[in-house]
Formats: C-alpha cells, structure tokens, sequence
C-alpha cells in the first residue's frame, strides 16, 4: 500500500547518478571514481569527497556491483565508515541517499522534466562518517551481472557477493582499512546485514585479506524471525488503538497469540482477516502517515509539496534511464522484481546471538509507528536472547525531549524506538535519527 510519486524519484537519480560526464581521476582511490560535481547541486563544491563505481565480485558470470561514498564531512581518516544497505529484497541503496540519510535534501526542479535542485542536509550521516550505499544483490539497482542466471539468488549468496565486494574494496581504498567499520541498513536488510557480518568475521577468523576492522552493525526496523515478525502485528495494532479490545481478545483467544501460522484454525483465520479488514486503510509504512490511493502524480506531490524529503520512498516510485554504460541491462527501478530470491538462512536469532557473543556491538532500532516490522517484534526478539539488562528501559531525548525509548543489554546490545517514526527512520525523524547515529558509533549511551 506503498505511495507512488514516481517522477521527483526518477529525476533525482538521474540527477545523482550522471556521473560519466562528472568523474575525474584521484590519488587514493580507483581512477575516475572521484565525483565532482552533482547536477543540480549550486554550491562551491561538494561538502566532502564522493566517489562511485563498481567492483566485480564474479568474474565467470560478469556479477558487478555498484556502489557510491560519500566521505565523511569531519575526518575521513578517522571516522567510522558504515555500508549501508536498503532492503526489499531488490531494493536499491540509493533509497537511503536520496531519501534519508545522504548529503542532500532534493527540492523539485519545478515544472516537469526538470532535474531537482540539491541542498545540504543539515542530518546526514556523513556529518559523523563515511557512508558506502551498495547496491546488492547483483540485478539491484545499478548492480549487474553479464548472465541473467545471477539474478536467482538468496541470502546466502547475497551475504557471499557483499563479503566479496568489502574484500575488493577495501584493497581499491587501502586508506580506509584502519577505520572502525560498521554495517547499517534497514527492512529485509534486517537479513542482509546479519548475514554479511557472519561472513566477515568468518573471513577474519580464517586471515583473509585485506583485514575489515569490523565493530558493529545496525538493523532499523528489519525483518529477523518468521515466528517473531509474523506475531507482532496485531499485539502492535491493539497497542497503538487500532484495533479494540473485543478484537484483539477475540483473536488471542482464537489464536492462542500464534497469528501468523493460522491453518490450523478457521477461527484463527476468520480472526486475523477481520483485524487486517479493519487497517486496511491505514497506511503499514507509517500509521501517521497518509495513504494515497490515487496514481495520480501531481496529486501526490503537491499533497506532499511542504516535504522536501518527499517521503514515501518504497516500491515503483520511478524509472528512468540509466546515464552509467550499462544500457544494455535495462532501466534503473528503486525496487526490482526481477530477482529470483530465496529465502535461504532461516532465523536471525542465531546470528545476532553468535555475532554478540563474540563482542560485536548492536543497535536494533525501530521507527514506534512502523506497521510493517512493527517495534513489538523486534523487542519480542530482542528479549528472547535473554541478555542481562545493564540500562534499563528508560527514555532518551534530542533537545530536551523524549524521542524514543531505549534498553541496554550485555554484549554491547541495545535497543531503541524513535517516537513518531515510520519504517525509514531517518526519513521521517532526521534530525533524531543523526543522533541516535553519532552517539552509538561514539560507544556513547543514547
């Protein structure tokens, strides 16, 4: 149920993405990798150093992905680098630059075919590190393969690919190797994140090289567990008021709290479809949020037009033309449905307990008004690892006021909800989510 203004997207990563006509050669990294300027964008120069490529991870099918940094605007040579992943499965990291965390905020060009006009963010997350965007898996976004057969895929192999492309990387941008490196993403990214990072300490284990200085990861509102994810719903629809109390005991009793596997009861079924025909109208990706019905494209933005984040940012929300020589592949979708994807690694639960285990510090963090992951899940999960709590539930504030709550667990885990959020946090709550951001990277409390 997803909103769908298509145009403002399309030109903005035409806008981002013109780069054969913008690159020059650099000292450190790959040749022709430095950006230099962004259409669109009006200011001296750009707020810090940005680079785009592709790094090759199978050279038998041709499998390249494509991915953009954005230096950090503080110190580079210090600060944190964190790849960030968007989620789907099939969607594109550019989501989380253009839409929630990158450098600039995009205002439209005006009338129609106009490139948008770029201003600086004052809540990127570039203000406190160096940000990689990925497109993975291979058939995502600007990333490909030579052989369509690639595009069958699954966590597994995705996990594989993404190990092999931070391998490759850090070998094309050796004065990266030494920083603090974390892995941050959202949604389905909820499974691509705990599984890379499996991946990369495995290869630590085993001495590949070069060494990734791995500390951490970050899963916003993802996706962890069948059991866990599927029974959040509807505690989370009662919680909020959505549902009233005779519906929600009417489908606990009928369900005995297992809403998500329910062929096993026509009561349970009845139940749960009685509660999804009562929501139905809400919109799952922020309950705050409106949910525009229409195609009609104006109509949208101009129901949007004092947002100039223009959220909404999820599935068919543009296609253009790609302006990188990779035409022969198609168009750039934000979201493709030409994966073949299998659901491959099971539960999440196992990875985030051997990951945490073993010293790896976690931020699971949850947008309160998200239906579509809903929080209840995630701290359902979150919980179940039985963890001893060492920062009790408490709230933690921006500028005086609470703007969401938070519990620290052994094991450097925390978790955390950001009031008023929808499922991209930093979409709907910039300015909270750039400090949730800097105060765990700095291993400060929130």
């Amino acid at each position: 149920m997803a909103c769908s203004p298509s145009a403002p997207l399309a030109r903005a990563v035409t806008a981002i993405l013109l780069l054969a006509s913008i690159i020059c050669c650099c000292r450190s990294a790959p040749p022709g990798a430095l950006v230099t300027r962004l259409p669109g964008f009006d200011g001296a120069k750009l707020p810090s150093k940005h680079y785009a490529g592709y790094v090759t991870v199978d050279e038998h099918v041709g499998s390249k992905l494509f991915y953009y940094l954005v230096e950090s605007e503080r110190d580079p040579a210090r600060d944190p680098v964190v790849l960030w992943l968007n989620g789907g499965p099939g969607c594109s990291s550019m989501d989380g630059f253009v839409y929630e965390h990158g450098p600039f905020n995009f205002e439209s060009g005006g009338s129609s075919g106009n490139l948008p006009k770029l201003h600086l963010n004052p809540y990127s997350w570039s203000k406190v590190s160096s940000v990689i965007y990925l497109d993975s898996p291979s058939g995502v976004g600007l990333s490909y393969s030579k052989n369509v057969s690639d595009y069958e895929t699954g966590d597994l192999k995705t996990a594989a690919d993404s190990h092999t492309f931070l391998l490759k990387w850090f070998q094309l941008y050796p004065e990266f190797q030494k920083n603090p490196f974390y892995i941050a993403g959202e949604s389905y990214a909820g499974v691509y994140i705990p599984t890379l990072a499996n991946q990369v300490v495995q290869g630590i284990h085993k001495g590949d090289n070069p060494v990734i200085n791995f500390k951490g990861y970050m899963v916003g509102n993802g996706v962890c567990d069948v059991t866990f994810d599927g029974n959040a719903l509807v505690p989370f629809a009662h919680g909020m008021g959505l549902i009233s109390d005779d519906i929600y005991e009417q489908t606990n009793t009928a369900c005995q709290g297992n809403y998500w596997n329910y062929s096993y009861s026509e009561k349970c079924a009845d139940a749960v479809s009685n509660v999804d025909t009562v929501i139905s109208g809400l919109n799952i990706y922020n309950i705050l949020e409106p949910c525009y019905h229409g195609t009609n494209t104006k109509e949208v933005i101009s129901r949007r037009s004092n947002n100039n984040r223009m959220p909404q940012s999820f599935k068919d929300l543009g296609v253009t033309s790609r302006p990188l020589p990779v035409s022969a592949i198609g168009p750039w979708i934000l979201c493709t449905d030409q994966l073949l994807f299998h659901h491959d690694a099971g539960s999440m639960i196992i990875y985030h307990k051997n990951l945490t285990s073993q010293g790896y510090r976690a931020i699971i963090y949850s947008g309160d008004h998200d239906m579509c992951v809903p929080y209840t899940g995630s701290l359902a999960w979150t919980t179940s690892l039985r963890y001893g709590v060492i920062d009790s539930w408490r709230p933690w504030f921006v500028n005086g006021q609470v703007s969401g709550y938070t519990q620290g667990y052994e094991n450097g885990l925390t978790f955390a909800t950001i009031k008023g959020s929808g499922h991209a946090v930093p979409e709907y709550k910039p300015q909270e989510a750039l400090a949730f951001y800097s105060r765990w990277l700095a291993g400060s409390k929130l």
